[in-house]
């Protein structure tokens, strides 16, 4: 497996009160899979991609990318890795040639090669026309399509998207979603983490329904429908709702 995760366990504290952001979360993703982690706000699932990360440090368990545990070899982890998320970081008075030739140096590409990158990247994600431009001058639609290369410029083995669609129009949406099916096609090992089941049920391969730090259920929609006795993720996570709220 190019992602495994095990028995992640990470508690905050407000105060005296102690929060369980992930209780003993383990799940793995394989080369050209697709792998849904989805839940509602404060599920967990952006706790789950800043441990694999190296962002924080999980109290219990293990995250590993490519054979290196974040927590031994975080270097190592991060050049494996393209990450996509819903704050965009882009520098805005660079060009977007600027910006992702720059990425990729701090990668260490070489020179030609990250050109070379950049001008399939262009062509995947229709940035030809706009190269020059700088990123401050870019619409919603366009700066996802950067920070989709930009992910990409260091051709890692694995993606993590953290809510990709946010904010984004039907068009975008759709570039993204076609940028997922590149991934599989490319055997790339992909989390997508959000909370629009929808979309997911379309983007998936696999999906792990994370609720309150806990994995509810793992599987494909066959397994998961099987199991639940629902017809999509999102009857899923309501009935998990349902049975949490008190009848008396």
């Amino acid at each position: 497996m190019t992602i495994s995760v095990y028995e992640l366990t990470k508690r905050f504290f407000s105060g005296r009160r102690q929060i369980v952001a992930l209780d003993r979360l383990s799940f793995a993703v394989a080369p050209g899979e697709v792998y849904g982690l989805l839940g509602p706000n404060g599920a967990g699932k952006t706790t789950t991609i800043r441990i694999i990360v190296g962002l924080l440090r999980p109290d219990h368990g293990y995250a590993e990318v490519a054979g290196f545990r974040t927590a031994d070899a975080p270097d190592e982890v991060k050049s494996r890795i393209g990450l996509v998320s819903a704050s965009d970081g882009l520098y805005p008075w660079l060009s977007i040639r600027e910006m992702l030739l720059f990425f990729a140096d701090l990668y260490g590409v070489p020179v030609p090669a990250a050109r070379r990158k950049l001008e399939e990247l262009s062509g995947l994600l229709r940035l030809s026309d706009l190269l020059d431009r700088r990123c401050a001058t870019l619409s919603t639609g366009q700066r996802q399509r950067v920070i989709l290369a930009r992910a990409l410029i260091h051709d890692p083995p694995v993606i993590l998207l953290d809510e990709p669609t946010r904010g984004l129009d039907v068009i975008g949406t759709q570039v993204v979603f076609d940028y997922i099916g590149h991934l599989r096609q490319q055997g790339k090992a992909v989390i997508v983490c959000t909370h629009r089941l929808d979309e997911a049920q379309r983007l998936c391969d696999r999906f792990g329904l994370l609720h309150r730090g806990r994995l509810l259920h793992e599987g494909t929609l066959a397994e998961l429908q099987a199991r639940t006795g629902c017809r999509s993720l999102v009857e899923m996570f309501a009935q998990v709702i349902r049975e949490e709220i008190p009848t008396g």
